[in-house]
């Protein structure tokens, strides 16, 4: 079994260690110590040893020592026993630092679906209201995102517009059940059966008939 360095399966993580060794509680002292020793087990040493590191590195042999033992306490340094006898090992750090990789991604993941979310929500609120020609309410807003978040695309979305106004209809609820039924033949021609009803939310269309009268109220004061 070879020696595990810090780079492989197309991610070098020695980029990630730079950018976060602050944040797993290391020192300079400490990085330098792992990227010199990540450097040597590439090179094909199997043991190293302070002594060793000594010989590469301006800090002393005491020194270096502490910190391998504060890197092997802390888990960011191994030293295993194979066949081939003892060797030094960073798969702890490794391990340490694709987790750190793989939040990473998922926050620029999120960011990202967060951007496109908004953008897309922006877009469909400004062709709502035109091609209703009047102010959506804010409940009215929220149910354009519910449709984002529920898995419709704009361009469903848009499209389910465009057939509630071909047929006279100027409503979301008819937005809504366009939307539904379209998703139910979807469901059954893939999967035999639906989840999804075609039945509009009746607290919804109570809650912004209040909200209606609520601003009528509000304007008549």
């Amino acid at each position: 079994m070879s020696n595990i360095d810090l780079h492989g399966e197309g991610v070098d993580l020695r980029y990630i260690l730079l950018d976060e060794y602050h944040a797993f509680g290391l020192n300079e002292n400490e990085l330098a110590v792992i990227l010199m020793v990540d450097h040597l087990l590439r090179k094909g040493d199997r043991l190293i040893t302070s002594d060793l590191l000594s010989l590469k590195m301006s800090l002393k042999t005491h020194e270096i020592d502490k910190i391998l033992s504060d890197l092997v306490r802390d888990g960011y340094v191994a030293y295993d026993t194979g066949e081939e006898g003892m060797r030094t090992s960073l798969s702890p750090l490794r391990e340490k630092l694709y987790k750190a990789f793989e939040r990473t991604m998922a926050k620029d993941r999120q960011n990202l679906l967060s951007e496109q979310r908004a953008s897309a929500l922006s877009r469909l609120y400004t062709h709502f209201e035109k091609r209703l020609n009047r102010v959506l309410s804010p409940l009215e807003s929220d149910l354009l995102g519910n449709w984002l978040d529920s898995g419709y695309t704009e361009k469903e979305i848009r499209d389910a517009l465009e057939d509630a106004l071909s047929q006279r209809k100027r409503s979301l609820k008819s937005v809504d059940k366009i939307l539904r039924s379209g998703r139910i033949r979807t469901d059954i021609a893939k999967d035999g059966y639906s989840g999804v009803t075609d039945t509009w939310n009746e607290d919804i269309e109570r809650t912004i008939e209040i909200a209606k009268a609520k601003w009528i109220d509000d304007e008549e004061e």
